[in-house]
């Protein structure tokens, strides 16, 4: 009988260590993954940050500052024009083209601006076209083209085109 209560003494004791020793696993285990998602959320953050380098570098590889242009579109304050489409040329290319939805006019028409096109022209002179189409409030089919010419220098430039049913009018922004 003693050898037998030994015996359950000895595995209720082997269970007691194979029990804390699943625990200090278990807890070893924890420690691992706690580490590993660090790692991971780390290895997260650089890609991140390396993506948004990679978009700043490629920004300025395709567009320098001195070959770099772009053109805005607004429309003129309390202009009755409901506006369809624009189409913009530079140098005879066509570079931009929009159609407008409702919601885009609306927009537009509560003082929105649109970059419209944003590319690379070189330095020296250059002509812009724009085009637009739309419907007066009388209900009369409207179109009209007008040609600009600007001088685009070192730095980057910004022009805006301000659009209404009695002039088109562009500007530096």
């Amino acid at each position: 009988m003693r050898t037998l209560k030994k015996f359950w003494v000895a595995i209720v004791a082997a269970l007691g260590v194979l029990a804390s020793a699943s625990s200090v696993a278990d807890a070893s285990y924890r420690e691992q993954m706690k580490g590993l998602d660090e790692q991971v959320q780390e290895v997260k953050s650089d890609v991140l940050s390396i993506a948004a380098e990679l978009a700043r570098l490629e920004e300025r590889l395709l567009y320098p500052s001195n070959t770099h242009l772009a053109v805005f579109i607004a429309l003129a304050e309390r202009d009755t024009l409901r506006l369809d489409a624009v189409q913009i040329q530079i140098d005879g290319q066509a570079v931009a083209h929009s159609i407008y939805s409702f919601k885009e006019l609306e927009a537009l028409q509560k003082g929105g601006v649109q970059r419209i096109y944003t590319g690379n022209v070189p330095t020296g002179d250059h002509q812009i076209e724009v085009t637009i189409a739309g419907k007066l409030d009388t209900g009369k089919e409207y179109t009209r083209t007008e040609h600009f010419a600007f001088t685009k220098g070192i730095e980057p430039k910004l022009l805006g085109v301000t659009l209404g049913s009695s002039q088109l009018q562009l500007g530096d922004w």
